[in-house]
């Protein structure tokens, strides 16, 4: 059974530090352990896991070894890549988000996609966005499928994500309802006092359309023992 000391540190610093920590847990294995392995001691592995290390290039092949990993992996050098190649998490599993987290997930601002149906069939456009009075805002050009679908009173999907990459882990929030196009000049200042998105494509999105979501749904995968994960130790004892 595992101690207190083999558990990941609550408060990891770095981007290695996690990966360690989580590898190392994955495998069952204790700091003594891995120190083993790699040659080295206990407490510099609980300082590779816990502090912003900078180690050499020698002592992370002999790390990434001890965790039957390759430094690659290990670094996070993968990390531009698409997301969701790795393996599933040890023990994975899905749970539901209630809409109030998931209100508190999307954070009031962010970037997320928008799916609509256009001449063309469906199409998912990604979208600055702001959660103003329970409603999603985002800018368009006054052409565009979103423009004319807001005109239009359709519904759309609008979805949002986040992923932990390094622990197969994350989750993702789905609002579905009728998008409309915002033109009074009071919801217009409403919606700028509050913060207006600035769309990253640039200029020419001057159109403001807000999606009233009729149905908000969430789903989050948790993976024992990754961080975040309050009952992980728990579960690997």
């Amino acid at each position: 059974m595992n101690t207190a000391d083999d558990r990941p540190a609550p408060h990891v610093t770095s981007d290695l530090g996690r990966r360690v920590a989580a590898r190392r847990t994955q495998l069952g294995l204790s700091r003594e352990e891995v120190a083993e392995r790699a040659g080295s001691a206990p407490g510099f592995i609980a300082y590779v896991e816990e502090r912003v290390p900078t180690p050499g290039f020698e002592f992370l092949v002999r790390l990434a070894n001890a965790l039957e990993t390759n430094v690659q992996d290990l670094t996070g050098y993968r990390a531009d890549l698409a997301p969701g190649g790795g393996h599933a998490g040890h023990r994975a599993r899905m749970e539901e988000i209630g809409e109030a987290e998931c209100w508190e997930l999307l954070d009031g601002h962010g970037v997320g996609r928008v799916a609509v149906e256009g001449g063309d069939g469906m199409a998912v456009f990604p979208v600055n966005y702001r959660v103003v009075d329970g409603e999603i805002v985002f800018m368009t050009a006054v052409d565009s499928t979103l423009a004319r679908a807001s005109a239009s009173g359709a519904e759309v999907a609008f979805e949002e994500d986040r992923l932990d990459e390094a622990f197969s882990q994350g989750w993702s929030v789905l609002l579905v309802g009728p998008v409309r196009t915002v033109s009074d000049e009071t919801s217009v200042q409403r919606i700028t006092d509050a913060g207006r998105p600035e769309p990253w494509a640039g200029e020419g999105r001057d159109t403001m359309v807000t999606l009233s979501p009729r149905r908000v749904t969430g789903r989050r995968i948790r993976v024992p023992g990754a961080p975040g994960t309050s009952n992980g130790a728990a579960d690997q004892a």
